[in-house]
Formats: structure tokens, C-alpha cells, sequence
């Protein structure tokens, strides 16, 4: 079965919350008020600095948004792409569309063209970091670090509370070039991860929540880059169309 991509879906990549400000928390209020209208959202993985499955220490840093998000799927349809922070979450919001890296890309129908969705973290990565992605994202592994789970997850949220995660890649469109070229039949590519907001050609790198302070909004079956405070307004000023 293949999604549709419906108009006014609503992307958010990258919040890594709660380190990099409460912009995601505000925006799953907001939704879940009705301040902020939308008929899908799409987490593009990343959205927490750190949180996985199997696991209730780690949830006590993000008590709040993981509430919301299990109270928003009751009523709204959500897609969450998990990242390279954020896995194993089938298990805590069962009744979100999960994907996992190994279910990465999904493709979904956007008015009669197919799109590629990923974080981003799958491709033009190395087989080191594939190998390390396998090992770490499963229930086995998870289970058997619980004896130590307080100390190693104080010791990288502490690390993590001090990464710098806002910088632009040098020759962007090489990669992105090599990226695509995964995607088999794809008209268009959207995918998290690089953090860098852009467009090349058909590949399009949503903004990071926690850099650019956008997220990605679907008008006219296009993408446009907001602030979150604009689609309050339903206002076009300020917005760049991609």
C-alpha cells in the first residue's frame, strides 16, 4: 500500500529535543490544541536528541513530547522516520507509522508522483556506519546494556547537551547526487539528517528544526520552508518555496 502525501502535511526534521530548545514541544501543542492545522505529520527522524525502545530511563528526559505524540496518533495520522537518535520506537507509540533504517526509504504518492522519504542516514554513508546502525538498533543489544543503562545514558546525553549539530556541507550536491540515485523511479527525494534546508534538483534536504528553526509544509503540492509561527498565520510572507 502507498500513502498519499495530503496537502498541508506537515515535515519536521531534526528538533533533537530537548538540547536544542523546545521548538518541538511547542509545535506538538500547538497541533495537539489546534492552534496548528494539519491533516499528516511527518517526523523525519531526530526529533529527539536521544530516545529508543526497550528502555524507560531514556523516556524521562522526554516525558512530555512522547505523551503528546502517543495522545496526537490517536487522531492524527503520523509517520515517523526514525533517525540515527531517535530507533526502536514501535514499542513506545504503537500506533504510529513507524519505519525503521531497514524500512527506509518508503515511497508515498504526492499528486500522481512517487517521492522518496528517509532521515537520511542510510546512504552515502559508509558500510562501517551500517554495520554499527544493526548492531545498535535492536532489542538484543538494548537489553543486554540495561545493567549500565544509567551510566551510559548520562554520559551521552551529557555529550550530546554540548555537540555541535548547525554547520553547511562543502559540496553538498555530490552527495545528494549520490543519494538519489538509490532512490529507483523516485520524481522526488526528501529526506532529514544533513541539516542544510536546500534543493537540488530533485533531492530536497528539509531544514533541522533545531538549526533553521523551519519545518517543511505542502501547499500546492510543493514544499515550502516555514517558521513555525507562520503556519499559525497561514501566511505565504517569509516562507521560501522549494
Amino acid at each position: 500500500m502507498m500513502y498519499s502525501i495530503k496537502e498541508n502535511a506537515l515535515f519536521i526534521a531534526d528538533s533533537h529535543y530537548p538540547h536544542h530548545g523546545d521548538a518541538f514541544l511547542t509545535l506538538l501543542q500547538k497541533i495537539d490544541s489546534g492552534e496548528i492545522e494539519t491533516p499528516q505529520l511527518f517526523l523525519m527522524g531526530d526529533n529527539f536528541d536521544l530516545l529508543f525502545g526497550y528502555n524507560d530511563y531514556i523516556q524521562t528526559f522526554s516525558s512530555e513530547a512522547i505523551c503528546l505524540l502517543q495522545r496526537l496518533s490517536k487522531k492524527l495520522e503520523i509517520h515517523y522516520f526514525e533517525g540515527n537518535h531517535d530507533f526502536c520506537l514501535k514499542e513506545i507509540f504503537p500506533n504510529i507509522h513507524v519505519y525503521s533504517r531497514a524500512e527506509q526509504p518508503c515511497y508515498f504518492d504526492l499528486n500522481g508522483k512517487k517521492a522518496g522519504l528517509s532521515h537520511g542516514d542510510r546512504y552515502a554513508a559508509g558500510l562501517g556506519y551500517g554495520l554499527y546502525c544493526r548492531i545498535l538498533r535492536s532489542k538484543t543489544t538494548l537489553s543486554l546494556l540495561k545493567p549500565w543503562e544509567k551510566t551510559i545514558i548520562d554520559h551521552r546525553m551529557e555529550a550530546l547537551s554540548k555537540k555541535h549539530i548547525c554547520r553547511t556541507f562543502t559540496d553538498f550536491e555530490t552527495r545528494a547526487d549520490a543519494i538519489v540515485a538509490h532512490y529507483s523511479g523516485a520524481a522526488l527525494v526528501i529526506e532529514g539528517h544533513y541539516h542544510q534546508a536546500r534543493m537540488i534538483g530533485n533531492y530536497i534536504s528539509l531544514p533541522s528544526l533545531a538549526c533553521q528553526g523551519q519545518v517543511a509544509v505542502v501547499k500546492d503540492g510543493t514544499f515550502v520552508f516555514e517558521k513555525p509561527e507562520m503556519l499559525e498565520k497561514r501566511s505565504s510572507k517569509g516562507a521560501s518555496h522549494v
